[in-house]
């Protein structure tokens, strides 16, 4: 249904032996490593939903601007500029938080919680700007024609992977007020 511009696989490993000089860390701390490749995880997954949001808004401006009705380009409509509007401002909000993220990781600093904040905001707002970009194209956004559908098809995976959207919040409640009490 989705992940079609980034395959994945399983791999399985039995018996495999890893000389010690060959580990990411020491032993037992394999579970502690994956976590934090998690944040990394989760930019890589918020660049990928801003990118596919730039696509798809790219694709809605140019279709408004070549698809004619009542003897206009649609894109002449107040309404579709304001979708398109929104749309944009997303896509640069997105773009500017998840840049801001790297850049914490990048000067070493903690980034967990912006890391998760990117995540979660920009895969939102590529569902909702590969949603809009469906609308504008109307029925053609619809069908394999036109890349907008897979665009949509690859927005909803991007809020699935590298823990869900929801995770995300858990995330980032925790860095904002703690662990639940017990």
């Amino acid at each position: 249904m989705g992940m079609k511009g980034s395959p994945t696989a399983q791999l399985h490993f039995d018996g495999v032996r890893v000389a010690d000089d060959r580990r990411l860390g020491a032993e037992g701390q394999g579970f502690a490593i994956a976590l934090g490749a998690l944040d990394s995880g989760r930019l890589g997954i918020a660049a990928c939903a801003v990118g596919l949001a730039r696509a798809a808004l790219d694709e809605a401006v140019a279709y408004a601007r070549e698809r004619r009705q009542f003897g206009r380009p649609i894109a002449d409509f107040q309404g579709l500029r304001f979708l398109l509007a929104d749309m944009a401002t997303a896509v640069e909000a997105g773009r500017a938080l998840y840049l801001e993220a790297a850049r914490l990781r990048d000067e070493g600093r903690p980034f967990g919680r912006c890391a998760a904040m990117a995540k979660l905001f920009c895969t939102d707002a590529a569902m909702r700007v590969t949603t809009d970009a469906v609308q504008v194209l109307g029925g053609y956004g619809y069908t394999a024609d036109f890349p907008v559908e897979r665009y949509l098809r690859e927005a909803k995976m991007l809020q699935i992977v590298e823990g869900t959207n929801q995770i995300q919040r858990v995330v980032i409640a925790r860095h904002l007020v703690g662990p639940e009490s017990r």
